[in-house]
């Protein structure tokens, strides 16, 4: 009889070495592009990407400082890092399904047996029988389901995946977080450098309104001129108010990106500083490297390796589930001889279930699932699409712009010269004055166009490093990139 018992736990425990049902998981393949479509005509070339820390590049002291308090303090970040140890206690949940589970209890009762009972009601019973009681009892429940249809396996590849996408998330967020202070803080900067240019146009159009009271005041111009005068510097004016609040908004968007007040860098950054400048080479390496940089990439890739496995949870729900179970113990009225060997008393066994009737809901639930994972796997492939346009667009935004920074730049020294000489004709009276505020208007236009170019060529260079997946740590062995592989050399 043990002889059986024994084959039966042994062919138990062959059987949870059996394949796990449902689909094994396998990373999509992605036909990619050689090169990238766009030429390299801003100074981007193939070489090797390093965009750890990109925006080291731009050397600037109070943008370094700027995103290493924000990496610390972000909101963001630290939401994004809760989600990953929510992810990873999920799946100590679910490798625990592996190991059996052993409860303890112990119980006292007052017990008073029925004297009308089937059995006793039909037979003699002495006087001195007791049919009140106390009841001491105390013992071990363990329970341990063997795996036998790979159901919880499949668990806890989910979880695991669920971990690595996590992973992935939080250095998703990393990205987005330092493109936005770098974008933010060039913005800062530019609109300074508007307003700089605003003040300077401001000057120099009251001196020439002076310049035309003066020779109204002599009768060598008419109030026309005045007039005129008067109201391109007003125009001027007008455009403070505006540079400013924008201005402000990006300040305080900076301070609330470090976890701070909306006006708490109102101080260290009032001052005017140049608008970080682009590096004249910038590496952007080849599309094939795109897939393992993106971390949006690898979550998206995560999470339909997580979707592919509930898949399999659900079409193990099929099948019946085995469980080793037993229980040990002591049991005694007497609190005396509680622990005794007479009290003691155990079991232990095999156990079967399977469901044989559910009204359809395990199959409708492999549906769902099923529909999952094909959301899931249409989700990666858009969002590589995704990431090989944005870079693309990147590329050709950078290029262009630079192109454009260099007419802008002829053209304002080209309005400087042109105003130089009205001002010499106008002064000689070989002009009207309606030349001279054709000039003002023409360099100031010029001048405000070239800043808001410089501040485009850097803000474009950001959103590049940001396309290129740039801002997080190099790949390791225990980065989300290495649990990855690993995910899929175990399935």
């Amino acid at each position: 009889m043990k002889t059986n018992h024994l084959l039966i736990l042994a062919v138990l425990a062959i059987a949870s070495g059996g394949c796990a049902v449902g689909p094994n998981y396998q990373r999509p393949v992605v036909n990619l592009p050689a090169q990238w479509s766009t030429a390299l005509a801003g100074g981007e070339t193939n070489g090797s990407v390093e965009v750890a820390a990109w925006w080291k590049n731009f050397h600037d002291v109070e943008l370094d400082s700027l995103i290493n308090r924000a990496v610390k303090s972000n909101l963001d970040l630290k939401i994004a890092q809760s989600r990953v140890r929510e992810a990873r206690a999920q799946y100590g949940i679910a490798v625990a399904g592996f190991l059996p589970t052993v409860d303890a209890s112990g119980s006292y009762a007052r017990t008073e047996t029925s004297h009308h009972q089937p059995v006793l009601g039909s037979l003699p019973v002495p006087a001195n029988v007791p049919f009140e009681n106390d009841v001491y009892q105390a013992g071990f429940d363990a329970s341990w389901e063997i795996d036998v249809f790979g159901g919880t396996r499949r668990a806890a590849q989910s979880a695991r995946a669920e971990v690595g996408a996590s992973e992935f998330g939080l250095r998703d967020t990393r990205v987005t977080l330092l493109g936005e202070v770098a974008r933010n803080y060039v913005d800062v900067r530019g609109y300074q450098r508007r307003i700089a240019i605003a003040n300077a146009n401001i000057a120099a159009q009251s001196k020439a309104l002076a310049i035309t009271q003066d020779r109204f005041a002599q009768g060598l111009t008419s109030d026309l001129d005045v007039q005129q005068a008067g109201t391109l510097l007003a125009t001027t004016r007008a455009e403070i108010p505006t540079l400013d609040s924008s201005l402000q908004a990006a300040i305080h968007r900076l301070g609330v990106l470090l976890d701070q007040p909306p006006g708490a860098l109102l101080a260290e950054l009032s001052a005017s500083a140049p608008i970080p400048v682009a590096p004249p080479e910038v590496p952007v390496g080849l599309p094939s490297e795109l897939l393992l940089r993106r971390p949006d990439i690898q979550r998206a890739e995560r999470q339909l390796a997580a979707a592919t496995a509930n898949l399999g949870v659900a079409k193990a729900d099929l099948f019946p589930k085995f469980f080793l179970t037993g229980s040990s113990g002591f049991e005694s009225i007497s609190l005396s001889d509680w622990f005794t060997s007479g009290s003691s008393f155990w079991s232990a066994g095999p156990t079967v279930q399977w469901r044989i009737f559910d009204a359809g809901r395990i199959r409708a639930n492999i549906r769902v699932q099923n529909a999952r994972q094909e959301q899931a796997l249409d989700t990666y492939e858009k969002t590589v699409l995704t990431a090989f346009e944005e870079v693309e667009n990147g590329l050709v935004a950078y290029a262009d712009e630079q192109i454009r920074r260099r007419s802008l730049e002829a053209a304002a020294t080209s309005s400087q010269n042109s105003l130089d000489l009205a001002n010499k004709l106008y002064a000689n009276g070989l002009t009207d004055f309606l030349q001279v505020l054709d000039a003002e208007r023409s360099l100031y236009h010029a001048q405000d166009a070239l800043v808001q170019s410089d501040r485009t060529v850097s803000a474009d260079l950001v959103s590049l490093y940001k396309s290129l997946g740039g801002g997080w740590e190099t790949v390791g062995q225990s980065s989300p990139v290495a649990l990855a592989k690993n995910q899929n050399a175990s399935n």
